[in-house]
Formats: structure tokens, C-alpha cells, sequence
């Protein structure tokens, strides 16, 4: 059974890098850089609640590590539940192994089982990984107390939700990584009137570009409102 993976850098979502990452914890950046690199040898445990960032971290760091010319793999557990142990079957040749999700295996003993087997085969072969969860290990409802520790071993990194200026800043650097022209009042009117988690923010942002680009317009907040009121997609 195939597992869903990243290899190359050119599958990476171009907008999640490390330098395009807003409201990381002082020096956080620096440290992940570094051990995607190689020039750290710690291992990560990235800890957020939904939205925070996870999932762009991990694929930044495999982005940054496949740049520096390392070999890195991307594991969206949530993706391979229940099969846990082939998905990471043969990892440990890796330089580089992000396993996104813990929460979607824990409390599975089998898969708990799979983890701790690799993890202490990835230390063996002196391979990095990144853990991503929405708790602590003590939290997660781990079965396994010995993976429970190896967990609480890692270098722990805690993301924190955005607040409305970190949500705003977001949104302008997509809007300028995408060469898209929006103005600020309709970013303001985004906050403010259509959902505050900043995936769907994200979506939106996505769907706007494209009303945008075949309307040829700059996004205002009267087309906001027209386009919004035409069709807001489902995110």
C-alpha cells in the first residue's frame, strides 16, 4: 500500500517555507532551519492546536533539508493509520523523516508499537525526525509508556494561534508571494466578517486570487462583497 510522500522539493507548497513562517516562537526558526540542515542533530517536537502551523513547518524543514541536498520524507499520519509500520518500513535510510499528526494514531497500539520501533531505528542510524501533535506526549493518550518517553525526549517547539495582526500578516504575505493585489481595508473585512482560522483564511485567499485573475480586478472590498455574495466556496 502506497504512502503519501514529498521527496522532492519541487512538491513542496511553494508558500510554506521557513522564511515565509509569521508568529514562531523567538529563535525557533533558526533551530529548525539548522536541524533540517544538518547542522543540528536534535530531534523536533512541534506542538500546536489546529491551525497553528504544524503541517508548514514540517514541510518547510523537508523543503530547507532537500535544498541543502539531504534526502528527507514527509509522513501525514493521519493518512496511514493502521498501517503505520509499512508506511514507515525503510525510512531510517532517510536524512530527514517528518511524521505529521501523532494525534490521529494515538491510543492505536499497533501503530504506537510501529513508531517506537522506528524511532529507535532512526537513532541507530543517526536519521532526524520531526514529530508534529496537537498535545504534549503526557497528553495524547499514548498506550505505550516507553514511546511516551522517547517523545518527551525531543526538543519541544510550541506554536501559538495568531492574533487578528498575525492572521493580517499572514494574508499580505501570501497576498505578495502571489503577486496579488489586495487592498488593506479588504483584508481588515476578510477578519471581520468571514471565518478567523487561518486555513480557511488561507482557502479563501486561494479562491479569491483565482475570482481575481478572471475578473481582472484588484481584490476591494466591494468585490468582496460581490464575489462572496455570488458564491463563497465550501472550505
Amino acid at each position: 500500500m502506497g504512502v503519501p510522500q514529498l521527496p522532492l522539493a519541487l512538491h513542496y507548497p511553494r508558500d510554506q517555507r521557513l522564511e515565509s513562517f509569521i508568529g514562531a516562537p523567538d529563535g525557533a526558526l533558526a533551530q529548525l532551519h539548522a536541524i533540517a540542515v544538518g547542522a543540528s542533530h536534535d530531534w523536533v517536537y512541534l506542538e500546536g492546536a489546529a491551525g497553528t502551523g504544524k503541517t508548514h513547518q514540517a514541510l518547510a524543514m523537508c523543503s530547507s533539508a532537500e535544498q541543502a541536498g539531504r534526502l528527507p520524507t514527509y509522513v501525514p499520519l493521519a493518512s496511514v493509520v493502521g498501517r503505520v509500520r509499512v508506511a514507515l518500513e525503510g525510512l531510517e535510510q532517510r536524512e530527514l523523516v517528518a511524521l505529521d499528526g501523532l494525534d490521529a494514531v494515538a491510543g492505536n497500539r499497533e501503530d504506537e508499537i510501529a513508531l517506537f520501533d522506528f524511532h529507535n531505528r532512526a537513532r541507530a542510524a543517526d536519521v532526524t525526525v520531526l514529530y508534529t501533535a496537537q498535545k504534549s506526549p503526557g497528553e495524547l493518550g499514548l498506550v505505550l509508556p516507553d514511546l511516551r518517553s522517547r517523545l518527551g525526549q525531543c526538543v519541544r517547539v510550541l506554536l501559538q494561534p495568531l492574533d487578528e495582526e498575525g492572521r493580517a500578516a499572514v494574508l499580505r504575505e501570501r497576498a505578495l508571494r502571489r503577486g496579488l493585489a489586495i487592498d488593506e481595508a479588504a483584508i481588515e473585512w476578510l477578519l471581520s466578517h468571514t471565518g478567523r482560522e487561518l486555513g480557511g483564511l488561507i482557502t479563501l485567499l486561494d479562491w479569491l486570487d483565482r475570482e481575481s485573475l478572471a475578473a481582472k480586478r484588484r481584490i476591494t472590498v466591494p468585490f468582496l462583497r460581490q464575489v462572496l455574495e455570488e458564491g463563497r466556496p465550501r472550505y
